[in-house]
């Protein structure tokens, strides 16, 4: 383990019994580094995980804590080291707010779990950070589930621990929240240098937040590295099996499935402001060209992932006039042509030509 290295794990695999659910595990987080694992429903991402905080044995392999082999620690020891937020669920009958956040407190507490002043302290600014101070006394089963998620990232960071392990934290909360518990665990990291491993079914937030991404598939650490090595090209949807529709890894979007056949509509946009179309276009089962678009165009990748056909530009080239009688010629076996352009410009004011042809033709709609 390296200098900076707080966990490691040396070829592990996990599973039930013998039987192996991920093989081929390894990498080493740092300090301040937040690992996402990321993989389709019930490949193990949550057995990695209770692995590494030895609710279940590793099959094989090795894994280490803060330099030390986890099996020679004992349960308070580790809860010294690992704070761990798991999906289950806890018991709170009439617990507040507070109380559940001081439980993060008990591996430095004695017999009785009487809080010191420093205990106080750390559970209060836990609260602070994770914006739920103002419950302290409220009834933990009546607050939101967005709140509660927060009061138990408390609880975790309350542990001061060095390694802070999630298992899809931010699962069935809003945006706010999500994003909220994500911007928590980037403060932790750069502020507290805290180490952070954690499953995300939310891959664009994990492409935003992560430091390492961690893909797990049929039975494998499939492949690990920095969010710009894991999301490039068509990865993601390899990862996922992804048939129906696709992902878009600059942009971080889903798109669904464009609509089948040839185009019955042309689309002249440009900007943005032709996305609302497609979008509407595609959900009526429409399928429609779109064009002339710059290959920088803001718009380009929605209509490069719903439009059947997209007649491109380099980016910063003008239109070329090949381009725009290519583009004529899809629109001429058009039906309608939708103008979404306003004023056109310098670089697109070849499509200008576009719109004159369609209104001589009487099929266009829009400005």
């Amino acid at each position: 383990m390296s200098e900076n290295g707080v966990l490691l794990t040396e070829n592990v695999s996990v599973g039930y019994g013998k039987k192996i659910v991920v093989d081929n595990l390894s990498f080493e987080l740092k300090r301040g580094q937040i690992l996402t694992l990321i993989g389709p429903n019930g490949v193990g991402k949550s057995t990695v995980l209770k692995t590494i905080t030895a609710q279940l044995p590793a099959i094989s392999g090795k894994i280490a804590l803060c330099g030390r082999n986890l099996g020679t620690l004992n349960e308070k020891e580790t809860a010294k080291r690992l704070s761990v937020l798991l999906t289950d669920k806890i018991s709170t009958e009439r617990m507040t707010c507070g109380e559940v956040a001081q439980m993060g407190r008990y591996p430095y507490t004695g017999t009785f779990g009487v809080l010191s002043d420093e205990d106080k302290k750390a559970v209060a600014d836990a609260m602070h950070l994770t914006s739920v101070y103002e419950l302290y006394d409220r009834d933990f089963d009546r607050v939101s589930d967005g709140q509660r998620q927060c009061v138990m990232l408390a609880r975790a960071i309350a542990q001061q621990p060095e390694v802070l392990l999630l298992d899809e934290p931010t699962s069935f909360l809003d945006i706010s929240h999500k994003l909220k518990i994500l911007t928590v665990l980037r403060t932790l990291a750069a502020q507290r240098q805290t180490a952070v491993i954690q499953s995300l079914h939310e891959i664009d937030l994990a492409q935003k937040f992560s430091d390492l991404v961690l893909c797990v598939k049929d039975g494998r650490a499939d492949r690990i590295g920095s969010p710009e090595e894991i999301f490039e090209n068509s990865y993601i949807s390899r990862l996922y099996g992804i048939e129906e529709g696709g992902y878009d890894t600059l942009y971080g979007t889903a798109e669904p499935p464009r609509a089948k056949g040839e185009p019955k509509v042309f689309v002249i946009g440009g900007g943005g402001d032709g996305i609302n179309i497609y979008r509407r276009l595609q959900r009526q089962g429409i399928p429609f060209a779109a064009g002339v678009l710059h290959e920088n165009d803001v718009e380009y990748p929605a209509a490069r992932a719903l439009a059947c056909k997209v007649v491109t530009e380099k980016a910063f080239e003008p239109i070329s006039e090949e381009n725009i009688k290519k583009a004529l010629q899809i629109m001429e076996n058009c039906q309608k042509v939708i103008c979404c352009i306003k004023n056109f410009g310098t670089m697109n004011r070849e499509n200008e030509i576009l719109y004159k042809a369609a209104r001589e033709t009487a099929k266009i709609e829009g400005s």
